[in-house]
Formats: C-alpha cells, sequence, structure tokens
C-alpha cells in the first residue's frame, strides 16, 4: 500500500467513524432505543430518514436522563399534549421562527428567557399577567421600542425598572397605557 492510498484508507475511516450515524435499519437501533420506540416500528423502514435519525436521537437522550428528568419530560409531553391544535401550531410557527433568527439574536433572546427564569416566580406572574392584559396593539408597541433600542438602552432599561418602586413602576405602566383621552384603548 502506498503512502498516498494508506492516506485515503485514513481519512476514510476518520469520516466514516466520526460522522453521526444514521438509523437507516431498525436492527442498527441499540436495544434500549428500540425498546423506547417500540411503538413506531412497523413503519419504521417507511419513515423519511431525517424523522427515524430524529427518533433514534430522542431515544439516546432519553436512555441517558435520569428518573428525575425522564418525570419532567413526561411532565412537559402532558403539557404538550394537552394543548389545543391551534396553540401547538403557534408555539411551532415561533419556534420555526427563533429558529430562523440570526445566532446574535438567537443567543439575545436565550440570555432574556434566562433572565426571566431567573426572577422570582411572583415577578414572572405579575409580567405574564401584565402582558396579558395588554391589547394586541400595546404588545406591538412594546416589542418594536425594545427592538429598536440597543442592548445597551435594554440594559439601562432593565437597571431603571429593577430600582423603581412598585408605585413607581405602576405610575409608568400608566402613563403608557392611557393615551392623551385618559381612556386605555380596547382590544
Amino acid at each position: 500500500m502506498t503512502r498516498l492510498e494508506g492516506m485515503l484508507l485514513a481519512a476514510c475511516a476518520w469520516f466514516a467513524l466520526s460522522a453521526p450515524a444514521l438509523a437507516q435499519d431498525w436492527s442498527e437501533l441499540t436495544q434500549e432505543q428500540r425498546q423506547v420506540l417500540a411503538r413506531w416500528e412497523p413503519q419504521w423502514q417507511q419513515m423519511p430518514e431525517a424523522r427515524r435519525q430524529r427518533l433514534a436521537d430522542g431515544a439516546s437522550r432519553w436512555v441517558s436522563m435520569s428518573e428525575e428528568e425522564r418525570a419532567q419530560a413526561r411532565q412537559r409531553f402532558e403539557r404538550w399534549r394537552n394543548l389545543d391544535p391551534g396553540q401547538r401550531a403557534r408555539i411551532q410557527q415561533r419556534y420555526e421562527r427563533f429558529r430562523q433568527l440570526p445566532p446574535e439574536q438567537q443567543a439575545r433572546v436565550r440570555e432574556n428567557f434566562r433572565r426571566f427564569r431567573q426572577l422570582p416566580p411572583e415577578q414572572r406572574q405579575a409580567l405574564r399577567n401584565r402582558w396579558q392584559e395588554m391589547t394586541q396593539e400595546e404588545r406591538e408597541q412594546a416589542r418594536e421600542r425594545w427592538q429598536e433600542m440597543t442592548p445597551e438602552e435594554r440594559d439601562t432599561a432593565r437597571e431603571r425598572l429593577r430600582r423603581m418602586s412598585p408605585s413607581e413602576r405602576r405610575q409608568l405602566r400608566d402613563s403608557h397605557e392611557r393615551p392623551a383621552g385618559g381612556r386605555r384603548g380596547g382590544g
């Protein structure tokens, strides 16, 4: 074998071993994966390759989870199953929009969500309630104002809000809610 043939063979072997294993056939799955995916066995070969791969990857993750992680995953799945089809479609659309964002925007969204999760439960609920009370127009205006801000302006706004007393926050909110006529728009 020439040196070039040896290098080509090594490169092919490296590529074959480093590429993710595709779940081409049911028999190629591990025993644990087959147990997790048993309900899909009858249609496995007819599924698109990408779907088989997602299911195989998911089964691998499931097998590696602790019981606590599995319990949390079951709860999330139950919540998903209990959503009506319209809610599921909206969530899927939002997720698709998120996936289409540039990586730096995705990172900002993740960071904002992380900050939200770090808030005390009462404060998170108050924010949810406030958002629910807003009209669609008010929500759009809030999104636009936020998106127009630079990252530094957003940080400054967050810091100002943290330092405000509840009554100051109410006053600020009320000043944004009421148009010149003094009444809030319907929705």
